[in-house]
């Protein structure tokens, strides 16, 4: 089915979650300037008007706490690695960002004064309604929760009214796209399904956080140009993963 076009955005105040792995780009590990420049392009692109803008990156382009925990490392301590990995991405994006011209704050769960802001409800909201985009860090704090449900958290927390997820296909597929080419794109799906079916939309805590909260999750294809703009309007190709 084609994308219906769209005159306004979908949202005034909406959540962009973006893995950690997407700034890697061809690099096996770490951070491609090139394509966190890139990502905050589409980013100022996306928030021209009124948009207000919260982003949550992960950190698997730097550390995997669950991953290091299957190896042996403690999983408390791997998570908290985890989280440091994200504060790292968000700096870096918050870098791209200013050197666009754009007011950022980098808030993070994890108290760490002397490089960001600590996350207070209260703050973030100032900070978004004076049009600064917030970039949420550190997860939720604590271990065994993944940056799926720390963006879920902050966006039902400050009043978001829709989710972004930008990946690496173009929605949610009833299988691997990338193994079976004749999988089936999900133009709709309720988020109940999507946890009956583990589809993966998110882990199972944040879609229901989600669910419970009538929060909607639009999944797109963050690779292409003005992908993120197309989401914010309502317009492009995914998949709007809807409460029941």
């Amino acid at each position: 089915m084609s994308a219906v076009q769209a005159e306004e955005p979908a949202a005034r105040r909406l959540l962009l979650k973006i893995s950690g792995e997407a700034l890697m780009g061809k690099n096996q590990f770490g951070i491609s300037a090139i394509v966190v420049d890139r990502l905050a392009a589409e980013v100022q692109r996306a928030r021209s008007g009124s948009i207000e803008l919260g982003v949550v990156i992960g950190g698997g382009n730097i550390f995997r706490g669950l991953a290091a925990a299957e190896n042996g490392l403690d999983r408390v301590a791997a998570d908290q690695m985890g989280m440091l990995a994200t504060v790292m991405n968000a700096l870096a994006m918050q870098t791209a960002l200013e050197r666009l011209g754009e007011q950022t704050r980098v808030l993070s769960a994890i108290p760490m004064d002397t490089i960001c802001e600590p996350y207070i409800k209260r703050r973030a909201m100032r900070h978004l309604e004076k049009g600064r985009i917030v970039i949420f860090a550190a997860g939720t704090g604590n271990p065994f929760f993944t940056t799926d449900t720390a963006a879920v958290l902050r966006a039902v927390e400050t009043g978001c009214t829709l989710i972004l997820k930008g990946t690496n296909v173009d929605g949610v597929y009833d299988s691997d796209p990338h193994r079976n080419p004749g999988a089936r794109r999900y133009d709709t799906l309720s988020q109940t399904e999507a946890l009956a079916r583990n589809l993966r939309v998110m882990d199972s805590a944040a879609l229901a956080v989600a669910r419970d909260n009538g929060l909607p999750i639009r999944v797109f294809n963050l690779s292409g140009e003005g992908a993120v703009a197309a989401a914010v309007r309502g317009t492009g190709v995914g998949t709007t993963v809807t409460p029941d």
